[in-house]
Order: C-alpha cells, then structure tokens, then sequence
C-alpha cells in the first residue's frame, strides 16, 4: 500500500512537470512567433533615438506662380549629452563660436537627455558657423538640417501672408488660417544608442520629411506692387495714420491685390509692435458706407416701382426729421426742387 502511494505521488510529480513545461513552451512560443512585433517594438522605442529633420512648409503663390512664402535650407545644432566626453572642452568652444556663455552652453550639454535641441542659440545658423561646429568632429555633437521660412519680396503683401515663428508654426494671416494644411511632416534619423548612451552597432534609418500642401492666392503679383507702390506714395506725400487698397476682378470678386499701412516684414516681424503685425486694416477696421449705399436704396426703389426716376420729384430744404432726429443734406440750404435722377446726381443726402 505504501509503494502504490509513493507511485501516484511520482505519477502526480511527472505529470505537473509535463503540464509546466507545456506551459513554458506554449508561452515561448507566443513570445517568438504571435507576441514578436509588440516585443520588438517595445524594445526598440528603448534602443532608438530621433535626429529630428524639419519638414519644408507648403509654398505660397500668385496666381501666376511667382513665389510669394518659400523656403531655405538652414542648419541647427543637436547634442546627445551622454556621447559628450569632455563636456567642458566642449562647452568652452560651442560657447565661443556661438557667442553666448559658458554657463550656458554646459546646461545644454550636461542636460539629462538622449537628445538636446540647442535653442534658441544653435537655431538656423549661418554656414560659417555651421561649418566651425562641424570642423570640431566632437562625438555627441550634430548639425541638422531645417527649413526656415523665408518671404522674398519682404513687406509685400505682410498682413495677410502672415509669419511663422522659430518652429515653423503659423501665428498670423494665411499662416496661421491654413496650418494645418502648410505644415508637414517631420522626418528623423533613427540611430540606437543603450541607457548610458553609448552608440549600438545597428543600421540607422532614414524617415524622409513630407512637404506641406502648396497654395495658389488669387493674388497678381504686378498689381499688387503697384498697389504697394501707390500706398507708398500716398503715406510719403500725406502723411496718413493709415492707409489701406483692394484691388477686385469685378466679374468674379478675386481679390487681385490688397495691403494696408503701416506694414511690416514678415522675415523681421519681432521688430514690429503687436498693433501693426494684427491689422489687416481692410478686413478689420468698419466703415460706414455713407453715399455708396445710396445706390443701393435707389435700385430697391426702382425695382419696387416706387419712383420713377424722371417724373417724380422731391424739394430738398436742407434739412427733414425722421424719428425725432434732424438729417442735414450735405449742401447749406439743400438743392431745392429736383427730380430723382437729379437726386442721385446730387447725392442728396435726405432723400437717398
């Protein structure tokens, strides 16, 4: 009796060690076979690191093609402090080539990060001094390139194009309304590095940038530095607090041409005071339309077969009173008896 007890202990025994090793095998295979991509990638969002490369806004154009918001190409510097080795070597040299201070540079470099984007001071640097960084050949040190926006005819066409700030981002005019559709896609170099930083020998990958959408404006570009050029002329000769133009196709309602002043350069617009960046003076500012409008009330009269232009007549006083308010016409004394074609002629201001 007590051999048989000792067996089905050992039969028990084998057979949790059958099921165990199901188990363990079971599980290795869904680690290896079903369960692999998420591993992997798991994994490699813990070896990778991002290079960031900026994508080039969508370009802006006139009717006509003519590049009214561009790109250029401008370099900017990247460290990976954990590949820094001598990190107040090259603090002291990062600082004196980008002129800014010591004390400054080595936070940026003995930041604790995979990566650390230099900014503002490593921001779209001129190639002579891109070209000094790159000639240190200091490991953890990088120089990528970026798109930076650039508006070739300067103050032309300002309030309604807009800026983009350091980023790329759109903060005012088109720029801004169409964001969404300009920006694009930032691309990146992947490289593989462990936890202290230190480089893994694996292939880096490439993820190439995707340009925003481009935009054509019904713009003209001739008939808007004509239209720039008049205003120019006007505020020299006038000396106003403003001054603004629109130019229309009259059979379609495409604006042409428009601008306003005082103006600024979208490529400087940190130089310029809030006000003059934000008004887009013929779309912000109200007016009364005044005799303008005189037209309209004339063609509901007529098309109501109210008056008739030439046989019915009005006496213009000078002044009349409607709603317990006085309306003076614009000539002392008013017109006196006239019909209404001669209305409109004079643009009478108590009967229109």
């Amino acid at each position: 009796m007590f051999f048989k007890n000792i067996h089905i202990r050992i039969k028990i025994i084998i057979l949790i060690t059958i099921i165990l090793f199901l188990v363990i095998i079971g599980k290795v295979f869904y680690i290896q076979v079903i369960d692999y991509k998420k591993l992997n990638n798991y994994a490699t969002s813990l070896w990778s690191r991002n290079l960031p490369l900026a994508s080039n806004r969508g370009i802006i154009y006139d009717r006509n093609g003519l590049e009214l918001a561009s790109n250029i190409t401008t370099t900017s510097l990247v460290l990976i402090p954990n590949q820094i080795e001598n990190k107040e070597e090259v603090s002291k040299k990062l600082s004196e080539i980008l002129e800014v201070s010591y004390d400054e540079m080595y936070k940026h470099v003995s930041k604790k990060t995979s990566i650390e984007r230099v900014h503002p001071e490593g921001r779209n640097l001129s190639y002579e001094v891109a070209d000094k960084i790159n000639s240190l050949g200091y490991s953890g040190v990088y120089l990528v390139k970026e798109a930076k926006r650039n508006y070739p005819f300067n103050t032309l066409l300002s309030h309604t194009l807009g800026f983009v700030g350091i980023d790329n981002q759109g903060l005012s005019g088109l720029e801004l309304i169409y964001d969404d559709y300009l920006t694009g896609s930032n691309g990146a170099i992947k490289y593989f590095s462990d936890a202290k930083g230190n480089s893994l020998s694996m292939s880096q990958i490439y993820e190439q940038p995707q340009s925003g959408v481009n935009m054509t404006l019904t713009i003209n570009l001739k008939i808007q530095q004509a239209l720039e050029r008049e205003l120019d002329n006007a505020v020299s000769k006038y000396n106003p607090d403003q001054a603004l133009g629109i130019v229309m196709d009259p059979n379609t309602g495409e604006v042409l041409a428009i601008s306003s002043r005082p103006n600024f350069e979208p490529n400087n617009y940190s130089d310029y005071s809030i006000e003059d960046i934000n008004r887009n003076l013929p779309i912000w500012m109200t007016y009364e339309p005044g005799s303008t409008f005189k037209i309209i009330t004339l063609a509901s009269s007529l098309e109501e077969n109210i008056v008739d232009l030439e046989k019915d007549t009005f006496y213009d006083s000078g002044s009349i009173t409607v709603g317990g308010a006085k309306l003076h016409c614009w000539k002392a004394g008013g017109h006196g008896a006239q019909t209404y074609l001669q209305v409109v002629e004079n643009s009478c201001n108590l009967v229109a």
